[in-house]
Formats: structure tokens, C-alpha cells, sequence
């Protein structure tokens, strides 16, 4: 039992799910903590009581931002609650006064919701530049600098690679661009809550709850450094964050002085409760604690996939490696068929595939999953090799 928790009945009390299934699918939709599913029911039935507005919902708000604040760094001035990760890399892409002939440079086998804000700029004079990469994901602060041109304005990257698990150097290439000039977006879904997101060096960065902050869908985190408040115009426009004094509307459009001005009307009250709990519960843990444990478990899982023979793609181990784990099986053991039987057995997993149509498994555990829950899949797993699923 991991340190974390002092006894397995507190480990399933705080993670239901972990009483009936393995779930080693953070990397995709998170199942939810029993504290996040409570604050959310809690929230619904005070909300049968009075309007779903009411005073203790607004110091809840105030209470996540905060929070989410805190989780990456940053001011809680610079944080709108605004979920999913798409709608916050979309704002990015089109708050900008582009230009004809701008440059955006991005990757083009990151998860599509980092690649199709931009590549749409394509109708409003921007050229998109994809980066080159010696590996699956393996985005270095090398391949950025190889990509830049006197042109580029924004480069939009990952903070990990979904299938890959590559985690790459936000600090560095940071401050590459800083140097350079060149605004740096990040998509920050994959490693905030289980790795630190530094955003020192970043200038927007649009975080989903519902992987690894083990939060609701449709909530989380969109984080604007302050002095791009004025650069990047909200592209979605309400009462909420434009001066509406008694909700009159005016004949100036004067916005929010905060990152309140990208949240354009009412918000995931219920995702906000819940997202609320679950920063407590990652704080209360400690992020360092948490990105160390997650280590623990990457290395025990590495241990189990070598002994079946399986190859496994993207880091092992280092400060690009992360707690997604994707592997191939033996040859003769199908990936689909082996996800099958690990569901089947209440393994939670996924199967993805690359470009070119190949499939994979994917593990992703988080800090609550232990050594035993692994050792059940890896078992599944052989079961499965052995017998040609």
C-alpha cells in the first residue's frame, strides 16, 4: 500500500471504482473520486432548494480558481473556468489579430483538439508549419528551434503525447520562444494533476478536468498570462464578461479586468463543485508525491511488459517519461482483442492507433492505483498472449 493512503479501506472509500474494476485509463476519461461525486450531487441538491446561482455557489467558483491557480502556478486573476480543452485552445486560435503571412507552428500527430484550432487559421492568411520529429511525440526544444522562421508567431504544443506518453520541456522551450518572441500555447491536459505544468515560460495554456485532475467533463482550467489579456481579444462575448451594469447592455464593449473576461455567460456550476474537490484532493496529496508515486508504478509496469515480451513506444524513464505507458504485444496477440479481455476481466484500458492504422494498448494509472492492481492486468494480459487474443 502506497504511503498515500494509510489503509486500502481509506484507498476505496476515496476511489470507488477501484472496489469492483483496475482502472488504468487516466490518459483518457477519468472515473471520479468519491469526494468529486459528492460535492456535484451536493451542488444538485442545493440547487432544488434555491436557484442554482446561490451565494455558496459563487465562493465555490472563487474557491477553484484559486485552486487551479495554485495547482500550475499561476494567479487566480489569469484563470477562467472554462472546459473542454478544445474550447480554451480555440479561443486562442481565434482571439489573435492575425496577420497575412503569420506563422503558427504545431504537430500534427498531437491529439487533433491541438491541431485543428490551428490549422483553421489557414483561411485568415496564416501558414501552419508541422514540426519534424525524430519519434512518435518526441517534440524537443531541437525540432521547435529547426521550425521557427522569422514569421512565426505561435507555437502550439502538448505538455505530453496522448499515445506516447513524451513529456516534453516546457521550461525550456519556453524560454526558447520567450527569447525569440514567439507566444507559446500549451495543451496541458495530459500531465496537469500528475505532473508539474510549469507556465512560467507559457502564455495560454487549456486544461480539461476529466483525465488526470480527476475532475468532471466540461470543467477545468484555462490560463492566460496577464499581459496577453489585451493581445488576446475573448472571441465569445455575453453579460458575464462584458461591463453589462444591471445587465444593460452598453454601447462599448469595455471586458472583465481579469480572465473572467473569456467566460461569456453562466458557467459548469455542478463541474465547478466537483472540480473544486478534486484540486483539494491533488493538493492534499501533494503534486511531488504524486509525480514520484506515478513513477513507482511506471517503473513496475515496465517490469511486467518486458517479462510478456511486449514493445513498449515512448520513454521508460527520465524527465520525458510520464505515467502513460503504450505498448505492442507479442506478434500473434491482437491489441483489440487483448483490450476486449482486459474489460472483460475489469481492466479499464485503451486501444489506440497511430497514422498509419497500427493499434496499441495503453495503460495510464494514476497515484491512487497500487502494485497489485497492476499485477492483475499484466495477468490478463499474459493469459491473453498465451492464448493468441
Amino acid at each position: 500500500m502506497s504511503e498515500l493512503f494509510p489503509s486500502e479501506a481509506e484507498r476505496l472509500e476515496r476511489f470507488p471504482i477501484a472496489r469492483n474494476k483496475v482502472f488504468l485509463a487516466h490518459a483518457a476519461v477519468t472515473a471520479l473520486p468519491g469526494r468529486v461525486a459528492d460535492a456535484m450531487c451536493d451542488y444538485a441538491r442545493a440547487s432544488c432548494d434555491d436557484h442554482q446561482e446561490f451565494a455558496e455557489f459563487f465562493a465555490t467558483m472563487k474557491e477553484a480558481r484559486r485552486l487551479s491557480a495554485e495547482l500550475i502556478g499561476a494567479s487566480s486573476s489569469e484563470i477562467a473556468l472554462l472546459g473542454p480543452t478544445s474550447l480554451g485552445l480555440s479561443l486562442f486560435a481565434n482571439g489573435i489579430d492575425w496577420q497575412p503571412g503569420d506563422e503558427v507552428v504545431c504537430y500534427r500527430d498531437d491529439y487533433p483538439a491541438n491541431v485543428y484550432p490551428w490549422l483553421d487559421l489557414a483561411r485568415r492568411g496564416v501558414t501552419v508549419r508541422y514540426l519534424e520529429v525524430d519519434a512518435p511525440g518526441a517534440v524537443t526544444p531541437e525540432a521547435v528551434g529547426a521550425a521557427l522562421t522569422e514569421r512565426t508567431r505561435l507555437v502550439a504544443l502538448a505538455s505530453c503525447h496522448f499515445l506516447t506518453g513524451y513529456r516534453i520541456d516546457i521550461d525550456a522551450i519556453g524560454r526558447m520562444l520567450g527569447e525569440r518572441g514567439v507566444l507559446f500555447s500549451l495543451d496541458g491536459i495530459q500531465t496537469c494533476g500528475a505532473f508539474p505544468t510549469p507556465i512560467e515560460h507559457v502564455d495560454f495554456m487549456s486544461a480539461d478536468a476529466h483525465k488526470w485532475l480527476l475532475g468532471p467533463m466540461a470543467i477545468g482550467i484555462v490560463y492566460v498570462k496577464e499581459k496577453n489579456f489585451e493581445l488576446l481579444r475573448p472571441s465569445l462575448l455575453g453579460a458575464w464578461n462584458v461591463d453589462s451594469p444591471d445587465f444593460i447592455a452598453q454601447d462599448e464593449i469595455r471586458f472583465h479586468p481579469t480572465a473572467r473576461r473569456y467566460e461569456p455567460g453562466v458557467l459548469n456550476a455542478s463541474g465547478i463543485a466537483g472540480f473544486k474537490a478534486a484540486l483539494e484532493l491533488l493538493l492534499e496529496a501533494d503534486p511531488g508525491s504524486v509525480a514520484a508515486r506515478l513513477g513507482e508504478l511506471k517503473a513496475h509496469l515496465l517490469a511486467g511488459l518486458d517479462r510478456l515480451g511486449c514493445e513498449v513506444h515512448g520513454p521508460r524513464d527520465g524527465p520525458a517519461a510520464s505515467s502513460i505507458t503504450t505498448f505492442s504485444p507479442p506478434p500473434g496477440a491482437a491489441p483489440a482483442a487483448l483490450f476486449d479481455r482486459l474489460a472483460d476481466a475489469g481492466v479499464v484500458a485503451s486501444c489506440r492507433k497511430d497514422r498509419s492504422g497500427r493499434e496499441f494498448l495503453r495503460f495510464s494509472p494514476h497515484f491512487y492505483n497500487t502494485e497489485d492492481e497492476l499485477d492483475r492486468a499484466l495477468g490478463v494480459l499474459e493469459a491473453g498472449v498465451r492464448s493468441g487474443a
